[in-house]
């Protein structure tokens, strides 16, 4: 088994991060760039069972809404394949969560700072975390818990099909090295 990154590592197709402070930067000038959009920022994690170990991806998107998108992704390894869907689901939140405690409410205030002047123009910034769960299949017993949970932070959460930064996104990424592993190969 490859030995993973370390969990504070973020990546995307040309860049890597060595913090979430590096990626806030990097949302915050995207931001910047047009300040009259309305913007929506998605964290989601999604997970593939390998031999011996199982792969996580959470992504984090921030979207311009009709206008475009920035993302990036973090890896984390459990060295072991996880058999049981309420472990595997019950972690994909966890890291999904994880990442939204890195989102200060500095952090915010800046975003906020940079759209509040054209507010009256349809500027706009939200934040949601999706979940990798929905009302088809096995997860439907999992939903009132796991939502639970991310609207205890005071966050929305989404199942699919409109969870689409885990269940599209960062599920692309689960099946595969990250970018920077298959360069290293």
């Amino acid at each position: 088994m490859k030995k993973p990154y370390k969990r504070e590592m973020f990546y995307n197709m040309t860049e890597k991060f060595v913090s979430f402070e590096d990626v806030f930067e990097r949302i915050l000038h995207f931001v910047e760039q047009d300040p009259l959009a309305q913007y929506a920022m998605a964290i989601g994690t999604d997970s593939h069972g390998y031999q011996s170990y199982t792969k996580f991806t959470s992504a984090v998107l921030i979207h311009r809404l009709g206008k475009g998108a920035w993302g990036c992704l973090r890896d984390y390894i459990v060295p072991r394949r996880i058999q049981s869907l309420r472990e595997k689901i019950s972690l994909e939140t966890s890291l999904s969560q994880e990442i939204a405690y890195y989102v200060t409410p500095e952090m915010v205030t800046r975003i906020s700072d940079v759209l509040l002047p054209y507010v009256d123009k349809g500027a706009d910034f939200t934040i949601s975390i999706h979940l990798d769960i929905g009302n088809q299949g096995a997860t439907k017993e999992l939903i009132k818990e796991m939502v639970g949970r991310i609207q205890a932070m005071g966050i929305e959460a989404k199942i699919k099909p409109d969870s689409y930064v885990a269940s599209s996104y960062a599920n692309r990424f689960t099946k595969r090295g990250s970018v920077h592993e298959r360069r290293a190969n």
